[in-house]
């Protein structure tokens, strides 16, 4: 039988399918936002037929929120920490927030898409959120063993760690006057170490 119909499993230099149609996606909402991104045109450039793409996802918001996962776990992996105390983790979690903040993609997306951020980002627990708090987690464990973080439950304070930074990142634009880059950095790290300092 003839495999004419069917694409490679990996397309150019080792790239997978998948990356593929999440790299043309990740183009296409830099360039012309999530709400003007089409199934169509994400597959054209990825250069597989709409078929493929709908195998592994059901609409364009389902692409978006899948490439928004792949992201967030690309910045965290990209961010390394220094140490296991609390200035360490704490200055592992502001470079997240700095990378999250500036990516072209999820940058695309806070100004442009709210209600997809608030379906993916408030609304619920989502793949990259329980990737970041498991992180988060590890790392307030390390840091309570080294003394430097305070106890309590790990989780519980991975989970108010993840509210504060992502609150700051999702409202960095509003005060950026108020708060340049230094002084956004410096605050975000003064309320971080102060909520975790023993």
């Amino acid at each position: 039988m003839s495999s004419s119909h069917s694409e490679p499993p990996s397309i150019g230099a080792g790239r997978s399918v998948d990356d593929a149609i999440l790299d043309a996606a990740a183009e296409l909402v830099v360039v012309l936002g999530p709400r003007r991104t089409q199934l169509a045109e994400i597959a054209r450039r990825a250069g597989v037929s709409r078929p493929t793409v709908y195998r592994r996802w059901p609409d364009v918001r389902a692409v978006v929120g899948a490439l928004l996962t792949r992201e967030i776990r690309a910045t965290q992996e990209r961010a390394v920490r220094s140490g296991d105390d609390r200035e360490a983790v704490v200055d592992w979690i502001v470079e997240v927030a700095v990378q999250v903040r500036d990516h072209p993609v999820l940058g695309a997306l806070l100004r442009s898409d709210a209600d997809l951020l608030v379906e993916y980002v408030v609304e619920r627990l989502g793949t990259s959120q329980r990737g970041l708090l498991d992180a988060l987690r590890e790392a307030v464990e390390r840091g309570q063993r080294h003394g430097s973080i305070r106890a309590g439950e790990p989780a519980e304070l991975a989970a108010m760690v993840l509210l504060i930074a992502q609150s700051t990142v999702q409202s960095h634009r509003m005060v950026a006057q108020l708060l340049p880059e230094k002084a956004w950095r410096r605050e975000l790290a003064i309320a971080l170490n102060g909520y975790l300092t023993p």
